[in-house]
């Protein structure tokens, strides 16, 4: 067996080329970004009757979000391996000197923006919080579900930006930022919101749990975790890896039974105990906890049960390029966030029934 590591960065273009040449890996991750894509182009096995044939294999052990999110015609064509959701991590250090109180499950925007407030030192050059604009799936699209909304409609053919629940999401940020409480995007572009927090320059922001090792790592005891604030809705985004199989794979069942492996009990340990992220298999998430003691990770596993999955279509990246342009053309000052929602949403409207039109075309 040959492993072959590749940083993110060149990942999917790596991918994409490998297996546009026939070639590629036998066994890949797999993200809810380029998952329908790769299933509706057929470059990926459906692992439904690898799953039926296979005793040890129940997808019932496994969170039923990272099930649905690599689900595809009602087959399932990524075995999911990890997990992630987004919660509020903040620095307690920070909280005790400004005098402010510990974020809870009671927390509102409002106590947001208030806490935020009371954090933020202009002089010292620290915000209170971290309104994240350049990642969508720790910022605005959990503000646009606690705000009632959502980024794609139930039938896949319209998008959620042109609703008032986005248009009030993205004005909370931008709220957040012309205040002071939150760095702007053009700093947040220059540095990740992760390095800002690290270096004590933000005081709380939304982040992922395969990120929390990182953070836990440069700051130590002074970290901790939260429920993201609440508004209409309690809401975390929810996405996950998943392990996918090559269609042009030489002996599919030697592939199955490695990918039974990786996504075993036992496979699944190694994740736990790595601290790196939530296990996707159900039964090893209390283990999970164990791996970080000082800080309260049983807010990711509650959110795998309450959270929004994150929204994929069959061009989920086609759009997402227009959502990024638009929306952080706007914190730069280019447009209006009003502007710039209805070019997402019509857009995306369009992008979207393309997308429908192209998948019902393969189907005949």
């Amino acid at each position: 067996m040959q492993v072959t590591y590749t940083p993110f960065a060149q990942y999917w273009t790596n991918l994409s080329t490998s297996m546009g040449a026939g070639s590629g890996p036998d066994l890949f991750w797999m993200n809810a970004v380029n998952f329908h894509r790769y299933a509706d182009s057929g470059l990926i096995k459906d692992l439904d009757p690898f799953v039926e044939a296979d005793a040890e294999y129940d997808k019932e052990d496994y969170y039923e979000n990272a099930v649905e999110l690599y689900s595809y015609e009602d087959s399932l064509y990524a075995a999911p391996y990890f997990v992630d959701a987004i919660a509020l991590v903040y620095n307690k250090e920070m909280f005790d000197e400004a005098g402010v109180d510990y974020p809870d499950e009671t927390w509102t925007w409002d106590d947001l923006e208030e806490a935020g407030a009371a954090l933020t030192d202009e002089e010292a050059g620290v915000y209170g919080y971290g309104a994240t604009i350049t990642s969508n799936q720790r910022g605005y699209y959990n503000l646009i579900h606690q705000a009632g909304g959502q980024i794609v409609s139930d039938d896949g053919l319209y998008s959620g930006f042109g609703t008032e629940a986005a248009l009030e999401a993205l004005q909370f940020s931008e709220h957040l930022i012309e205040e002071g409480i939150s760095p702007g995007v053009r700093m947040q572009i220059e540095s990740a919101m992760t390095q800002l927090f690290q270096s004590e320059m933000v005081a709380m922001y939304p982040e992922l749990s395969p990120m929390l090792g990182e953070v836990v790592e440069a700051l130590g005891d002074k970290v901790e975790v939260a429920p993201l604030p609440g508004h209409k809705e309690d809401a975390s985004i929810i996405h996950g890896i998943g392990w996918a199989m090559n269609e042009d794979v030489v002996d599919p069942d030697v592939v199955w039974d490695l990918l039974r492996e990786l996504t075993s009990e036992t496979g699944n340990a190694e994740i736990a105990d790595s601290g790196f992220s939530t296990p996707a298999m159900i039964s090893q998430g209390e283990r999970w906890l164990e791996s970080t003691p000082s800080v309260n990770l049983e807010v990711f596993l509650e959110a795998q049960e309450t959270g929004a999955p994150y929204p994929v279509s069959n061009n989920t990246a086609e759009w997402q390029r227009v959502e990024q342009t638009e929306i952080q053309g706007a914190f730069l000052g280019q447009k209006t966030i009003e502007e710039a929602l209805e070019t997402v949403a019509n857009e995306m409207d369009q992008i979207l029934q393309e997308g429908i039109d192209v998948e019902e075309e393969g189907d005949e």
